[in-house]
């Protein structure tokens, strides 16, 4: 949704913070007793006076406070990213469940740990601040930025966000994904609890999209919790989890590899990433992964790598005990992987959703981009994205999201394989 990307960047201006004393080093920010300088070219946003300010992770900029409702976000991918840093109080900071959490003890900052995702948050406890850190190509800038933080009033308490109690039972993996047939739409970050219930009531979806991870995400998730995921379950959603893994085009921080041998690596890798990040949020094995891979124009450059891709995505996540899904257009991704079709069904994805905004709520062959007759994605395997990012306000609730048809049976999906493809993976 580039114009609305646009919109979103012209309007910064109006979210930033009053401008804090600025050198050619950069700017000079205090926050909750912690102070830091941070370039000057970085956006400060200050979320308490913004509370509808979208933490974006492609334009390098210091989030300050707890989060908002968000209300700005739209988009799905991004092709660049930035090096941000959000600071918010511990005291209120969610149990984060989707990226990893590491203590940093005075100003040591350890290293980040490893992930598709590039994103990482540190307990700084003498601050009492809780500081989530995400990175384009390499994180060593911005936490070197955080290493050179100094406290200047210690915090009085220094605990980190601890994760609620919650039954054993109540605990068990789950799937939020029962047969589902109807429309559905997803959002660039996790709305809040009271718009959910509140569409939940008065929308006519049933079906929700939830990014959970991958390099090209285009919006932080501080309300995507195991307890968010729960909740949405007990209330009867349909749940899409999406990953965001590499793109068809040239980026050095969110860019497929041309070459399919490399891409089938990176494939591996985003099934891995997202059952990962699906075990962290309560989503147990069976549960359909969906993968988003966008438009491209260039098919002689990447269909070979996106159909490696995919495939290989596909593959592990059956080794893993999981289902399969990619989202794709349907003038480019979706013919690469009908002509591989027959080749290789078993490592098809077991749901096809196709972008199409054509209006038409339906998941028929010509609306899929598909060959007519029915042969691939047969069955209740299908999902068509029919409407773009747009406003949709129900019960005084407004969202940026995209529309989607939805017609699912895990019941027809085909049978996962065994034996020598069950990989371990811990």
């Amino acid at each position: 949704m580039p114009s609305r990307m646009m919109l979103a960047s012209l309007l910064g201006a109006a979210l930033l913070a009053p401008a804090p004393p600025a050198s050619a080093d950069g700017r000079t920010v205090e926050y909750h007793g912690l102070r830091l300088t941070v370039p000057a070219h970085w956006r400060v946003v200050d979320l308490d006076r913004n509370p509808d300010a979208c933490l974006r992770l492609d334009l390098p900029t210091l989030y300050l406070g707890h989060a908002g409702s968000q209300g700005e976000c739209s988009g799905r991918a991004v092709r660049d990213r930035a090096d941000t840093l959000h600071l918010e109080p511990l005291d209120g900071a969610p149990e984060r469940a989707d990226i990893p959490t590491v203590r940093a003890d005075g100003v040591r900052v350890p290293p980040a740990p490893s992930g598709d995702s590039r994103e990482v948050r540190y307990v700084l406890g003498a601050s009492g601040v809780m500081a989530t850190v995400s990175y384009g190509d390499n994180p060593d800038a911005v936490r070197e930025l955080l290493a050179r933080a100094r406290t200047i009033t210690p915090a009085a308490t220094a605990a980190p966000p601890a994760a609620p109690a919650t039954p054993a039972l109540a605990r068990r993996p789950l799937t939020g994904q029962p047969a589902f047939s109807g429309t559905g739409f997803d959002a660039c970050t996790a709305p809040t609890q009271s718009a959910m219930d509140t569409w939940r009531a008065d929308s006519p979806f049933g079906a929700v999209g939830i990014y959970i991870g991958g390099r090209a995400r285009a919006c932080a998730q501080p309300r995507l919790t195991a307890g968010w995921v729960r909740h949405q379950s007990a209330a009867g959603w349909h749940l899409m989890p999406i990953w965001v893994g590499p793109q068809p085009w040239d980026s050095s921080s969110t860019g497929l590899s041309t070459d399919p041998s490399d891409a089938n690596d990176e494939g591996v890798e985003a099934a891995e990433g997202a059952v990962e990040a699906a075990r962290s949020l309560g989503l147990g094995a069976g549960t359909v992964l969906y993968n988003d891979l966008e438009h491209y124009t260039d098919r002689d450059t990447w269909d070979a790598p996106v159909v490696a891709y995919l495939t290989a995505w596909t593959a592990r996540l059956h080794a893993l005990g999981y289902r399969s899904a990619a989202y794709a257009h349907a003038a480019s991704g979706v013919p690469a992987l009908s002509a591989h079709y027959h080749q290789a069904p078993q490592d098809m994805p077991d749901v096809l959703w196709v972008a199409r905004w054509n209006l038409s709520a339906t998941v028929t062959d010509a609306d899929m981009g598909l060959p007519a007759g029915g042969t691939q994605w047969p069955g209740r395997r299908r999902a068509h994205q029919f409407r773009g990012g747009h406003d949709a306000t129900y019960g005084d609730v407004t969202i940026n999201i995209d529309r989607s048809r939805l017609d699912i049976d895990p019941a027809a999906f085909p049978p996962l394989r065994r034996g020598r493809d069950l990989i371990p993976f811990t």
